[in-house]
């Protein structure tokens, strides 16, 4: 009756087994990491780098418990955040002689203790968010004035290849201010232009201005075109820094709005800002420019630049003259990855475009066959360098190919920031934190004390109320939480501190299905039942009871997670998995652990369930 099949115990067995894999590498801590590696105008790093880094940490007698090259980057781990430090400023010293051109940075980190079998079997440690390991934290203010000139300069660039289409002459369209202004001759001319420009700028309000042989259309954006170009600005500039910290490798970043034009940027784990604020402020935005073949560049250089053109350098330092107007932008990259040009072997860019940017580029080279173009990189606080100069030679299509980069790390950032996606609206970081790993490890410390006092106090409690079965269902609690941080670690979860609220509260939960299992077998022993017949009834009879009342909390936590945000979503992440876990341990686990105790034995005299009489 109170017998499990020998396929049951061995599943059992084996879900613990698996469970306490992959919680195993949550005990083994973390340990205080320097990684050094080549900053994006610096060298290539090479295994040469390691005995480098060996050699100056030995001559500082700075002691490290490791040190290895992977992926082109030297990582050595200490023992301890101090000697970390030391570490980072002893490297900087002496791998970066000249402050104003460095070439490596050495980085803070944190790396995982977990033994090498663990990680190869796929146990990873559950990822500790920043209220826990520590980490970066910024606040950045998004730059609307500088995303709605781009999107005015756009529709003035849209409006002339439609003017142009729809042969209507005009004597200029450009951008003044925040109008797009085009401008005709003829009243008959700028009347089909403003049913044109009408019918397909719906954003724009337009009105008739000027007069003579200088008349004009202005238009300018709609106060619903303007919110929305804003909200669309801070939308594309959130997705283009999640892709670009997420290809970095960072570990569960929080990146997300604050306010109508803050963006908050928070990375576990990063102890050193500098390179995340570097990755993050750069705009790497594309554009293309025709060269004005006309002027002599390097005349331009000592005098005065011609009007309407823009003075460039490209790589090597040579000087080029662009026209201004900006004939396609990187908004219309889909896709951008790092090869090496198959004429000269040297490393290339290789991007695709979608079908707008496709069409232009198109018009555009079709217009200006033999003709140069320079592709020009935006960053922010740097001047625009040409990194591509070439003679047109034929119709261009939706892919194409930036050559002259000097080094396939150089070839491999400009690929990541182009297929992140471009920055809608420049950002300039208002606020910024670093967060130690020893307030993290403190956080950790109390929410771990507090989830062993509440499970000593209800182990006591059980024991001296439930007596065997109080310890069976405590045995249950523990592997509850044993499944419940194995799920954890498995899916790669973020830990909070609401989460490690989410954990103590679970527990607490948790042993309610035991305690109407436990009063639900006396109850049985009171009414004559024999003690088999009692834990046979007990466990079928309150399994019901258990599931009503954990599928009413599981909905309650479904909806904390898809109407919560943040800390709230990770304590309902934990809420909703701990009864999950609760429901087997309490249900499944404790009823084997009852039946290899009292199922084998043929006749069972009493029940140690506490003070109850069996008639």
């Amino acid at each position: 009756m109170n017998r499990y099949p020998l396929w049951k115990n061995i599943l059992i067995a084996a879900v613990l087994l698996i469970g306490l894999v992959y919680t195993m590498p949550n005990f083994f801590g973390e340990s205080p990491e320097v990684q050094v590696s080549p900053v994006r105008s610096g060298g290539q790093a090479d295994p040469a780098l390691l005995g480098k880094v060996e050699k100056q940490l030995q001559d500082a007698k700075i002691a490290y418990t490791g040190a290895l090259f992977e992926n082109g980057t030297v990582r050595v781990r200490f023992s301890d955040t101090d000697a970390q430090f030391k570490a980072k400023d002893s490297l900087d010293r002496a791998l970066n002689p000249d402050d104003k051109n460095p070439g490596y940075v050495a980085a803070l980190s944190l790396t995982s203790n977990s033994p090498a079998w663990l990680t190869a079997v796929g146990a990873l440690p559950m990822y500790l968010g920043l209220d826990l390991r520590g980490g970066v934290h910024f606040l950045m203010q998004v730059n609307m004035q500088a995303a709605l000139t781009k999107k005015i300069e756009g529709y003035a660039g849209d409006a002339k290849s439609l003017m142009r289409d729809k042969k209507i002459y005009y004597t200029g369209i450009a951008r003044d201010n925040m109008r797009v202004v085009a401008r005709f001759k003829e009243e008959p001319t700028r009347a089909a232009a403003r049913e044109v420009l009408t019918s397909n700028f719906r954003d724009l309000n337009w009105r008739d201005e000027g007069s003579g042989e200088d008349l004009q259309l202005v238009g300018t954006l709609a106060a619903e075109a303007m919110k929305d170009a804003q909200k669309k600005a801070l939308e594309q500039n959130i997705l283009a820094l999640r892709n670009r910290i997420n290809e970095t490798g960072a570990k569960e970043p929080i990146i997300q709005q604050q306010g109508e034009d803050r963006i908050i940027v928070q990375i576990p784990g990063a102890q050193d800002p500098t390179k995340i604020k570097e990755l993050i402020g750069r705009t790497a935005a594309l554009e293309i420019h025709l060269v004005d073949e006309q002027a002599d560049a390097t005349a331009a250089v000592n005098g005065t630049v011609p009007f309407g053109d823009q003075l460039v350098y490209e790589r090597n330092g040579f000087p080029v003259l662009v026209k201004k107007p900006v004939e396609l932008t990187g908004d219309v990259i889909t896709d951008a990855g790092a090869g090496f040009d198959q004429q000269t072997s040297r490393p290339s860019v290789n991007v695709s475009m979608d079908s707008k940017g496709a069409r232009k580029i198109r018009e555009v080279s079709r217009e200006n066959l033999k003709k140069r173009m320079a592709i020009l990189l935006i960053e922010k606080n740097k001047a625009p360098q040409a990194i591509s100069v070439a003679t047109i030679q034929d119709e261009l299509g939706a892919r194409f190919q930036i050559t002259g980069l000097p080094s396939p790390v150089e070839a491999n950032d400009l690929a990541l920031l182009l297929r992140a996606g471009a920055l809608a609206a420049p950002m300039d970081i208002i606020e910024e934190r670093t967060i130690g790993p020893s307030l993290g490890k403190e956080n950790i410390a109390k929410g771990f004390h507090s989830t062993w006092l509440g499970f000593a106090a209800i182990s006591i409690f059980m024991i001296a109320y439930y007596v065997m079965f109080g310890f069976i269902s405590i045995v249950a609690l523990a592997t509850n939480l044993l499944f419940l941080i194995g799920l954890l670690s498995l899916m790669q979860a973020t830990l909070t501190l609401p989460g490690m609220a989410g954990i103590a509260l679970t527990l607490g939960m948790a042993i309610d299905a035991n305690v109407l299992i436990n009063e639900r077998i006396r109850e049985e022993l009171r009414n004559g039942n024999s003690p088999q017949a009692a834990i046979h009834a007990g466990y079928d009879r309150a399994f019901d009871t258990i599931l009503d009342s954990n599928v009413t909390t599981f909905i309650a936590g479904i909806a904390l997670f898809a109407f919560g945000s943040g800390p709230v979503k990770g304590f309902a992440v934990v809420l909703c998995l701990g009864i999950l876990t609760s429901m087997f341990s309490a249900v499944v686990v404790s009823r084997a652990l009852v039946n290899l105790i009292y199922g084998r034995r043929r006749k069972v005299e009493k029940l140690s369930i506490g003070n109850v009489s069996w008639k």
